[in-house]
């Protein structure tokens, strides 16, 4: 027996699906990669970072990759209508 292939609204609530997980995804890229250290640095926590350049880097690094996320669940959900 073949697999039925998806109705029309179920592949509109699947790519749904997909866009809030990209966007999920973003949002703890930016908490954990970019709010966290900076927290961390405004309380001062000893140790977290070699030196200011790697904290800069990592914050500049996540924070494009939440901005990266974040655009590929509004490309998907552009793909809706």
């Amino acid at each position: 027996m073949s697999p039925q292939p998806f109705s029309p609204e179920a592949l509109r609530e699947k790519k749904k699906l997909l866009a809030n997980s990209l966007d999920r995804a973003s949002t703890s890229c930016l908490t954990l990669g970019v709010f966290g250290p900076l927290a961390a640095a405004y309380f001062n926590l000893p140790g977290l970072f070699g030196n200011q350049w790697s904290f800069v880097v990592g914050a500049i690094s996540w924070g494009l990759a939440s901005l990266a996320l974040h655009h590929g669940a509004q490309l998907t959900l552009d793909d809706l209508t």
